[in-house]
């Protein structure tokens, strides 16, 4: 399948003067199961900089520069990407999930080490204890990492209320794990605590859902705007994405931006800002299927 999203994020300024240096992940990287095919982005204001680069995940990045006084700055990001059919997994034919701790815990092949980075707490997933206690249902001794992984999505979307009034970014995975409320990125944040409690790797993916589902299928949490989930890494079988928002398996329905270790991997926009006196922000996304060309799902 193939989508258009675009992504639009008006500042207005309070005051004039800025000047501000900001890096954005809003192009679409390349990933296993999709292909960027065109990238834009527009800005406002001209910069005096800006540069195209790869960050430490391997995402695309655009660092600008604005330094002519305005009161209002508006990024417009516009992304083509192909989304390649994916073949259905079988989660019970991955290693056991003790397996995959100590491999991680003592191989040293390439593959190994890229993963055994996303093992660490990180600025938004901290240590909890609460974390690990919860994780352990879903993981006995011996059972396929995938399956845990799968099931504790499933355990996170039945316990856990989806409430866009109670959490911001900033509130502690502990507070969540209290109010059994939050969204995409509390949920997102609080699958990779687990994993990560236990020894396993588990990465944070930013991007999109589909606003238009295929017919006899719900409408997905938060389809049409920013979205987050989570990649489990199963050793050999490399990484497999999971939704606790929804309770699915990623498929033709999520479009991949960037990844990272968590939030502050991979925030759309930051940066510094000299002057403006204050700012409001807000987010407009759109995701349009610009074909109808691929089954939903392939065996194999």
């Amino acid at each position: 399948m193939i989508y258009q999203i675009n992504h639009a994020t008006p500042y207005p300024y309070v005051s004039g003067g800025l000047i501000s240096h900001n890096l954005a992940h809003l192009a679409a990287r390349n990933y296993a199961r999709q292909t960027c095919r065109r990238h834009e982005i527009w800005l406002s204001i001209p910069p005096a900089v800006l540069t195209e680069q790869t960050d430490d995940f391997g995402n695309p990045a655009t660092f600008f520069i604005v330094q002519e006084p305005h009161r209002e700055l508006r990024i417009r990001a516009s992304n083509e990407v192909w989304v390649h059919p994916r073949l259905e997994s079988s989660a019970w034919l991955t290693m056991p999930w003790n397996h995959v701790r100590d491999t991680l815990r003592t191989s040293r092949d390439a593959a190994t080490m890229d993963a055994y980075l996303f093992t660490f707490e990180s600025a938004y997933i901290p240590w909890e204890p609460a974390l690990a206690d919860y994780a352990k249902e879903s993981f006995p001794h011996g059972r396929p990492v995938l399956e845990g992984g799968v099931e504790l999505m499933g355990r996170l979307h039945d316990d856990f209320t989806f409430d866009p009034t109670l959490t911001t970014i900033a509130t502690p995975l502990g507070d969540v794990m209290a109010f059994r409320r939050g969204v995409c990125q509390d949920f997102a944040h609080l699958e990779i605590g687990c994993l990560r409690s236990l020894g396993l790797a588990a990465r944070y993916v930013s991007g999109y859902s589909s606003t238009t589902p295929p017919v006899s299928q719900q409408r997905m949490i938060d389809a049409g705007a920013s979205h987050a989930w989570v990649s489990v890494y199963c050793s050999w079988r490399g990484w497999t994405d999971v939704d606790p928002t929804n309770n699915v398996i990623p498929c033709h329905e999520h479009i991949v931006l960037v990844l990272g270790r968590d939030f502050d991997d991979v925030s759309p926009i930051k940066g510094v800002i000299l002057g403006g006196g204050g700012h409001n922000l807000s987010v407009a996304v759109d995701v349009v299927r610009l074909d109808e060309g691929y089954d939903d799902v392939q065996s194999g």
